[in-house]
C-alpha cells in the first residue's frame, strides 16, 4: 500500500528551505494534530495511574488511548519531519510537566471549608507524579526513537513503503517506550515483582504494537488525506 498525494496540487508553492517530501509547519493541519497528540499525552498519563488485570494479564488504564499517540505522531513525522515532529514531543512533554506542577500547587493551596477530598486528591496527585516521571522518560525516548526511524526510512523508501516505516518505527519506539515507562511505573501501580513487571512491560508493548497494526489502514487515510490538503507539501522523489 502507498499513498497517493494529488497530482493536480500546486507545485509552485515556495517552501523557504523546506526539504521536497515534508510540509511546512505553519500549514493549516499542523496546530490541529500538534494539539490532539498533547490532549491524548495528558489523558492517558492521567488513565495509567490505575492498575488493571485482564486475568493473568497486567496493564493499566492509559492502554485506553495512549497507542494513538503514536499514530499521530506517525503523521507528523511522516508529512511535517523530524524536526516538526520534535516539536510536537517538546510541547506534548512540557503540558504534561505543567500538569503535575499545577496539580502539586493545587494540593498545597489551603483548603476552603468543607471541602473533604484533601486526603483523596494528595494520594492521586501522589500516583499521577510518579507515573508522570515514568511517562516523561518513557514518552521522550520512545517517541523521539520513533520520529527518527519514521524519516530515515522514509529518506531510503521516499512515497512507497509507508507500512514498513509506521510498523518498524512503532516496534522499536513502542519498546523502547514501554521498557522505560514499565520499570518506573510498575512499583507504583502495584507490580513490583519480577514476573509481574515482565507480564505488564510484555503486554504493554504487543497490545500497543497491535493497535497500531490494527489502525494501520486508518493512519494511512489520514497521512493522505493530510499530504494531499497541506498546499506545501511534495512528494519526496
Amino acid at each position: 500500500m502507498d499513498v497517493r498525494v494529488n497530482s493536480n496540487k500546486q507545485m509552485s508553492i515556495e517552501h523557504s528551505g523546506q526539504p521536497t517530501g515534508y510540509a511546512t509547519v505553519g500549514a493549516s493541519y499542523y496546530p490541529i494534530l500538534v494539539a490532539v497528540f498533547t490532549a491524548l499525552v495528558l489523558i492517558s498519563n492521567i488513565t495509567a495511574t490505575k492498575g488493571v488485570a485482564f486475568g493473568p494479564l497486567l496493564t493499566d488504564g492509559g492502554f485506553l488511548v495512549f497507542p494513538l499517540t503514536y499514530v499521530i505522531g506517525d503523521v507528523l513525522s511522516e508529512v511535517y519531519g523530524l524536526r516538526a515532529a520534535r516539536r510536537a514531543i517538546i510541547v506534548g512533554f512540557t503540558m504534561q510537566a505543567l500538569l503535575v506542577a499545577a496539580l502539586w500547587v493545587t494540593v498545597r493551596l489551603p483548603a476552603a471549608d468543607g471541602y473533604e477530598n484533601q486526603a483523596v486528591l494528595e494520594t492521586m496527585v501522589g500516583s499521577i507524579t510518579g507515573l508522570a516521571a515514568a511517562g516523561l522518560a518513557g514518552f521522550l525516548v520512545g517517541q523521539l526513537v520513533n520520529a527518527y526511524l519514521v524519516v530515515q526510512i522514509k529518506q531510503r523508501t521516499k512515497e512507497s513503503h509507508l507500512w514498513a516505516r509506521l510498523l518498524g518505527s512503532t516496534v522499536v519506539g513502542q519498546f523502547a517506550d514501554t521498557l522505560v515507562f514499565c520499570a518506573v511505573a510498575a512499583p507504583i501501580i502495584g507490580f513490583g515483582d519480577m514476573s509481574s513487571f515482565a507480564m505488564y512491560a510484555a503486554l504493554g508493548w504487543i497490545y500497543k504494537c497491535a493497535v497500531e497494526a490494527a489502525l494501520l489502514p486508518v493512519t494511512y487515510r489520514v497521512i493522505a488525506f493530510v499530504k494531499n490538503r497541506e498546499p506545501s507539501y511534495q512528494p519526496m522523489a
